[in-house]
């Protein structure tokens, strides 16, 4: 029996590995607190070392799957890739920005401090201004999409993020009145995604030339498969061992983070969704095109946050809440996707 591929044991169990994590890092800052004591004396820039190089272990197999030669076919079938970059750029950060204001400013103004609802709104701010490189190769399978097309989307996604992921998040944390310094956001984009991307530009070019494509696909990108889960779930402990003494304080703040952060998935999910199925794009396109915007590259606003606003941030902690809330949530979007089917065209 053919063995069928998909979304992967250590991908499908995400949520249960971060709450495991969450405990574990907990437990670390509150039985060893010279673990966290240590670690925070590791660092140079305001970048913590040892969590810089867990988060490159997350980042780069990312990368090596950007298959940059692909962005030539934009020209081919333009209606997909305007729908992801205008949703992803144009309207996500903001409605993300505007959702998480009124939850953390309004909604939720009794129940969060101000000066934690700032860090909250930022983290959130993080996650709006990084749509998904990676795991949208999951779910577009899972919705049988063109993975070709996918590839195409996230190639000219990544190079955008390039030039706009640092002045949309200066732009909407200044709104909010959350003061960040240039010089570090900057850092942060040339730590987490330049270097890495360029790490992994070279890296395939070379394998590719030396061994050839079907060796890169099937043998050495496959080596990295449980590299990047593996760096995240030990980030998040060192993460939870600072976070420890908020979250036992505030335990109900993880809920009221999760609440603007899952409204704002949907949202994007069924606005390029339907964008989609307005313009008559086939399903096969149509669902990665929901699918790249709803889902978050949470590595680098998890990096960034870390940069930014330290290890035990309530940045920090809402962008590890969205890494928490993600899988679920897009899986009951592919659900929807793979329901909806029959109201698109077929190719």
């Amino acid at each position: 029996m053919e063995k069928k591929e998909g979304i992967g044991f250590f991908e499908r169990y995400l949520t249960l590995w971060v709450a495991l994590c969450i405990l574990a890092g907990i437990a670390v800052g509150q039985w060893l607190p010279a673990v966290p004591v240590t670690l925070g004396k590791l660092e140079y820039a305001n970048v913590s070392i040892p969590v810089a190089i867990l988060i490159w272990l997350m980042i780069y197999p990312m990368m090596l799957k950007v298959d940059f030669q692909s962005v030539k076919n934009v020209g081919r079938r333009p209606k997909g890739i305007l729908i992801t970059g205008v949703t992803n750029w144009l309207i996500k950060p903001f409605t993300m920005f505007g959702i998480a204001w009124l939850f953390f400013f309004v909604i939720f103004k009794n129940l969060i401090p101000a000066d934690l609802a700032d860090q909250y709104l930022a983290g959130a701010v993080l996650l709006g201004a990084a749509p998904c490189t990676a795991m949208v190769f999951v779910w577009s399978y899972l919705t049988k999409g063109d993975a070709a097309y996918t590839l195409v989307q996230v190639a000219v996604n990544d190079l955008i993020i390039l030039v706009a992921f640092a002045p949309i998040v200066a732009f909407l944390l200044g709104v909010g009145g959350v003061s960040i310094p240039w010089d570090t956001l900057l850092l942060s984009v040339v730590l987490f995604v330049v270097i890495p991307l360029g790490a992994g530009v070279i890296t395939r070019l070379w394998v590719v030339k030396r061994k050839g494509i079907d060796y890169f696909n099937n043998v050495f990108v496959k080596k990295f498969d449980n590299l990047t889960v593996g760096g995240l779930l030990l980030t998040l402990i060192i993460l939870f061992s600072f976070q420890g003494e908020t979250i036992l304080r505030n335990p109900l703040h993880i809920l009221l983070i999760a609440v603007p952060l899952v409204l704002q998935t949907v949202l994007i999910f069924f606005v390029a969704y339907g964008w989609a199925k307005w313009w008559r794009l086939p399903h096969d396109v149509a669902a990665p095109a929901g699918m790249i915007g709803a889902s978050n590259f949470f590595e680098l606003a998890v990096a960034v946050a870390i940069s930014l606003f330290g290890l035990q941030s309530g940045a920090a902690l809402a962008t590890v809440v969205g890494v928490l809330v993600e899988v679920p949530v897009m899986l009951m979007l592919v659900r929807i996707a793979n329901n909806t089917r029959r109201y698109f065209k077929q190719t």
